[in-house]
């Protein structure tokens, strides 16, 4: 059977333009090229949480962790979302005996839908359990189960994202982004020293426990840590696309993956850009393979000596010869006081910003793109979804996804699909209707065509002005609660390379065609 996106490979290659380079996945066919892919949207809602008593399959499930089910709104009042990632919903939560807040995160058991999504749970609360009141790792208060869900009670983080926090302060020194890699290296030592490999260590995983200047960071995220078994080579592929060591593409690693993961997001924290950067995953992955390493062009020439010393040591390509956590905690540039305090040029936040801010519109405008493609243009994704859609419904189902993809040839693992499944599935209504998927699986040269391109800034362009206005970007974006006011400003002056307080045309195309404008002049 043909495919108008190219058979199996150009479904999962296209789905790797949902979003942003985050979550990858990698057919496990032996003579097919790494295929990337995508995760979450971040949501949040402020309405109280009601969890729904409705019977559903989950009842079927039976006990996940080994205990009596128990009411968790007995002992906590559930209040607002918090965020959602690729394994549950997080909520804010007050204890009703102590008043204390926490985080919980609530998983639905009906989309644990095999042996392995259940272990998968079951691990992580070990993991959580068995590393809870380590440094910089979250606090655990206690898992709880229900006939509809797993409630994994945590210590609540309120301070934000890392790079929130960067970015906001407006400078930093090498010294700050030592002492903010010491918590992440550390992090990666404890977790290695007690027996578990992290999987996926990235910037969005590590929360600031509080709002206060020197508020320590926390792990937050184990999700795909699993314990480490020694001797055994891991094959599953996991992690995020700009933060994935080569090995983990070749499918043989070992918990090396955390000390390159770690030293990607200290060059991230020193240059404002990733080192393997792509507008694709596949041109990040080809730049992973390759293995060159940028530390000549600006802002590296500013930047200490010691301090290229360690990425290069952490960046160093055979994980025999990687430095480990612990050596890394005794490199002269990570212990306190060797860093210099002198501030790093202010162009590496403005790159951060762009890095951060530049997809959200992207990812929107891919949307609309997608709602206006004509049905000669989709016919074939059409045929596709229909295939899939095998009760007619209208969405598919993550069994309908596994069966079809199984009918197509696809060796994925369960968790694989589980997590193609979760980046097509925009609103996180565990299925994907048909504008979904034609999003998901639509070509990149369909996007880039000027017909599509000039539709999609027609739509944010509602009076006709010729110009994307602040106003007409809130109203897209709040419309999908895809940006708050801070992240409509960095669009702004990101895509605005005139300065003019809007978007015209042009910068619009360029946006969509190109990477951030400062690494493009960077590569030049």
């Amino acid at each position: 059977m043909g495919f108008c996106c190219g058979g199996f490979k150009g479904f999962i290659g296209g789905l790797c333009n949902v979003k942003s380079h985050e979550i990858v996945i990698i057919s496990s066919d032996s003579d097919s090229s790494p295929q990337p892919f995508q995760p979450k949207i971040k949501t949040t809602k402020h309405e109280p949480v009601r969890l729904s008593s409705r019977p559903s399959q989950s009842s079927q499930i039976g006990p996940i962790l080994g205990k009596p089910f128990t009411d968790i709104t007995s002992i906590y009042n559930l209040n607002k979302e918090l965020g959602r990632g690729r394994s549950g919903i997080t909520y804010l939560c007050t204890e009703k005996a102590t008043g204390r807040t926490y985080a919980c995160k609530s998983i639905a058991k009906r989309k644990l839908v095999g042996r392995q999504d259940v272990e998968e749970v079951r691990r992580e609360v070990l993991i959580l359990q068995h590393l809870s009141g380590q440094p910089n790792i979250v606090e655990f208060k206690g898992a709880y189960e229900d006939s509809q869900n797993v409630h994994l009670v945590m210590e609540l983080c309120s301070g934000g994202e890392l790079f929130d926090r960067i970015i906001a302060k407006g400078s930093y020194s090498e010294r700050e982004a030592a002492s903010i890699i010491r918590q992440i290296v550390t992090v990666v030592h404890v977790c290695h020293f007690m027996g578990v490999m992290h999987r996926d260590l990235k910037p969005e995983n590590f929360l600031l426990s509080s709002k206060d200047e020197n508020s320590p960071m926390k792990a937050t995220d184990f999700g795909l840590s699993v314990f480490i078994e020694e001797g055994k080579m891991y094959r599953d592929i996991v992690g995020s696309a700009y933060y994935v060591a080569p090995e983990v593409l070749y499918r043989n690693y070992g918990k090396e993956i955390d000390v390159w993961s770690a030293g990607i997001i200290l060059y991230i924290l020193l240059s404002g850009v990733p080192p393997f950067w792509a507008e694709t995953e596949k041109g990040i992955f080809a730049g992973i393979l390759d293995g060159k390493l940028d530390l000549e062009s600006s802002p590296w020439p500013s930047i200490s000596t010691a301090a290229k010393d360690l990425i290069r040591k952490m960046l160093e390509r055979d994980p025999k010869r990687r430095i480990t956590a612990a050596a890394a905690l005794e490199h002269p540039w990570i212990k306190e006081g060797e860093a210099s305090d002198k501030p790093i040029d202010s162009a590496v936040l403005s790159r951060m910003r762009q890095f951060r801010a530049m997809n959200k519109l992207k990812k929107l405008a891919l949307k609309v793109i997608a709602e206006t493609l004509s049905e000669e243009e989709i016919k074939g994704l059409k045929q596709m979804f229909n295939n899939m859609d095998t009760d007619g419904s209208g969405t598919i189902t993550l069994e309908e996804l596994k069966s079809g993809l199984s009918r197509l040839g696809s060796k994925l693992s369960e968790s694989e699909i589980k997590q193609l499944m979760d980046a097509a599935d925009v609103d996180k209504n565990g299925t994907i209707d048909y504008i979904e998927f034609v999003t998901a699986t639509m070509h990149r040269h369909r996007l880039e065509k000027e017909e599509n391109l000039y539709k999609a800034f027609q739509y944010f362009d509602k009076d006709g002005s010729g110009f994307i206005t602040r106003d007409e970007l809130r109203q897209a974006m709040t419309g999908y609660k895809m940006g708050d006011e801070a992240t409509i400003d960095e669009i702004i002056d990101d895509v605005d390379t005139d300065k003019d307080g809007r978007i015209n045309y042009d910068e619009f195309v360029a946006m969509m065609r190109k990477g951030t404008q400062d690494y493009d002049e960077k590569q030049r």
